[in-house]
């Protein structure tokens, strides 16, 4: 390759064809000793998408509209961090409710409540930009996808929020399965990453390893692989499953199919469950701490 072309002494990458693939921060080029300004414009212009997922607070009203919308029940939580520098400062608190809310929800359920299947929890984590782009469409294709006899608890928008304050919503409304779905930590490329954290009979005090993860969803994430894996496969292979548990991290489809894609995880993820936990009742020297 030659540069004779280049303006300025700017000198191209030679690996430069390698951006039509990826979103990382390779074959920058240079000018000189230094990098490009576009290159350097660029940059500028990542970190302050990322410092604005993290700082941006999500319009909770709105999103708790639009779900509505969709047909959803919703619920407006807060963590027991009051503002985003605590939350920031002290990861604890973002995983336990506001005292005011916990007796909320806890009133709400009252000493006769039904168990539900489901209970979707929408957290703002450290990516508003993830949450109210990516929540609502995959909220709706598992509303679709849902088991006829299935029942569904209210989606659950809670704000300050970790993935471990799931655990306590997921107790108090009394759900079989709860599913946290989170802004992720903002990259320089990817300022609006989801998460998708399932947790088979939450209760205060579970550890991250008894949890299933879905990690990546957004428009440019990573083509799945060609064989479906994960949840279906642990279902088939149940009695393998070990005492540390099983931890699946997917990477997210095309737009819009990526929505229908999770949703599925997120259903099989319950079927596995509560087959593993039948399954563990008829072998009784398997134990299966957690899928």
């Amino acid at each position: 390759m030659t540069y004779d072309h280049a303006p300025h002494g700017m000198r191209p990458d030679p690996w430069d064809d390698l951006r039509a693939h990826t979103q990382a921060r390779v074959a920058l080029g240079r000018a000189g000793a230094a990098l490009p300004t576009a290159e350097l414009l660029r940059f500028g212009l990542a970190h302050a998408q990322a410092r604005d997922a993290v700082h941006v607070p999500l319009d909770a009203p709105a999103l708790a509209t639009q779900l509505q919308a969709l047909g959803n029940a919703t619920r407006l939580v807060h963590s027991a961090a009051p503002d985003r520098a605590t939350y920031l400062l002290r990861p604890d608190l973002g995983r336990r409710l506001s005292d005011a809310d916990a007796q909320a929800l806890r009133d709400e359920a009252g000493d006769g409540a039904e168990t539900v299947d489901l209970l979707v929890v929408v957290a703002d984590g450290l990516s508003s930009l993830a949450v109210a782009r990516h929540a609502p469409p995959l909220i709706d294709a598992i509303r679709q996808q849902a088991p006829a006899p299935w029942t569904l608890g209210p989606v659950v928008i809670a704000q300050q929020a970790r993935v471990a304050l799931g655990d306590e919503v997921g107790a108090l409304l009394g759900a079989r399965l709860v599913a946290v779905l989170i802004g992720e930590r903002p990259g320089l490329s990817s300022p609006d990453s989801l998460g998708i954290y399932l947790t088979w009979h939450p209760q205060v005090g579970r550890h991250d390893a008894e949890r299933n993860c879905i990690s990546n969803v957004r428009r440019e994430g990573l083509a799945p692989p060609p064989r479906r894996r994960g949840c279906g496969g642990c279902a088939r292979r149940r009695s393998a499953c070990s005492s540390r548990g099983y931890s699946s991290r997917t990477a997210a489809m095309h737009w819009p199919s990526i929505a229908h894609s999770h949703a599925k995880h997120v259903i099989e993820a319950w079927s596995v469950a509560r087959d593993a936990v039948r399954w563990r009742h008829g072998n009784p020297s398997m134990k299966i701490r957690s899928l």
